[in-house]
């Protein structure tokens, strides 16, 4: 009997050891030797191998651990780094509505979730916060915090960005929605500070964010630009058109129109400054290399390095983009992004 092991095998650790299992139970055409010397190797295999193809009931997203991690990350933000930490939060969210609305797979969602418990989930930032009765409200305090930025550009965005995930995290898991973490994630929305904050170009005007299709497919083109803009200059100001845009979008789609146009004219700004292209005294950042490999396949998460989420763009970005194909109707523009992704991935 042969066994095998390849880094790109789909196999969970979960199969292994149910093939073991029949195997202990008199596997057919196998004899005493083979099954102890396999036998062996498949408990050796399935043990070492949960770390990177964990076990499906461990790491399955029916739970949400992902979204849970998030929001605590997003409430425990403005104690450590409002900024990074704020991202590493909204990134977990990310990776799950990611994994979900695209239907990833065991194998890719698995890869995704272990790159975090490898990083921040044993961290301070998503440990529990005590137990305690979820509150009345907590969505409407949310956007009431990001209200209150009326129209001044906070930050690139962040402010909706991260009320957005904390808002559809609430919904998707109300018990969480504590005082505490409440409290915290309105703190963190009112941390960010404004940048770049000037009167928008009358050019710039995008559809109404409820109309999702026409508003996702102005969010696309005005990202394609910005990727052709700032070759050269990284990716971020791209990036961030899909993750600024994308959250009044679906902020508008969950029903929330009124907080997703409180945010126009600060969405209006973001266009207008990256209609100017990159400025003098921009740093310049190497473009990434091109691949064929996309965010929704495994051979992508598997060739990343353990330690390379940065902030968490690289989940974020993909969300965004995912999600905003999905809703645009325009298939030459999709063409045109697909040919473009490696820029941003």
């Amino acid at each position: 009997m042969k066994w095998e092991w390849q880094e790109s095998s789909r196999l969970s650790g979960r199969a292994i050891l149910n093939f073991w299992l029949a195997c202990s139970v008199g596997y057919p055409m196998i004899n005493r030797r083979q099954f102890a010397a396999g036998s062996t190797a498949g408990l050796a295999l399935a043990t070492a191998g949960l770390d990177r193809f964990a076990v499906a009931e461990e790491q399955s997203l029916s739970d949400k651990r992902l979204v849970a991690l998030g929001v605590n990350a997003l409430a425990r933000a403005p104690q450590q780094s409002y900024f990074a930490d704020g991202h590493r939060g909204a990134s977990m969210i990310s990776a799950h509505l990611m994994c979900v609305d695209n239907e990833l797979g065991e194998s890719t969602s698995n890869r995704i979730v272990a790159l975090f418990d490898q990083n921040w989930a044993p961290s301070k930032l998503c440990k529990p916060f005590p137990q305690a009765e979820p509150i009345d409200g907590a969505e409407e305090r949310i956007g009431k915090a990001l209200a209150k930025g009326n129209g001044v550009l906070r930050e690139v965005g962040h402010d909706a960005i991260f009320a957005m995930h904390a808002i559809k995290a609430f919904r998707m898991l109300p018990d969480l929605a504590t005082e505490e973490r409440v409290s915290g994630i309105c703190d963190l929305i009112g941390a960010f500070k404004p940048w770049r904050d000037s009167a928008p170009s009358e050019e710039v005007a995008p559809p109404p964010f409820s109309d999702s299709v026409a508003a996702s497919e102005y969010i696309l083109k005005e990202a394609s630009e910005s990727i052709d803009r700032f070759k050269g200059y990284g990716q971020g100001f791209a990036g961030h058109m899909l993750t600024f845009g994308q959250s009044l979008v679906e902020l508008a789609a969950m029903g929330d129109v009124e907080w997703a146009e409180g945010c126009r004219t600060a969405f209006r700004k973001y266009v207008t400054v990256t209609r100017l292209g990159p400025q003098s005294g921009d740093r310049k950042i190497k473009d990434h290399s091109f691949t064929e490999l996309r965010p929704d396949e495994f051979e992508y998460w598997n060739n990343r390095g353990d330690k390379t989420l940065g902030i968490g763009h690289v989940f974020k970005y993909p969300y965004a983009f995912y999600d905003l194909l999905a809703r645009a109707k325009d298939p030459d523009l999709q063409k045109e992004l697909d040919a473009k992704a490696w820029n941003l991935f």
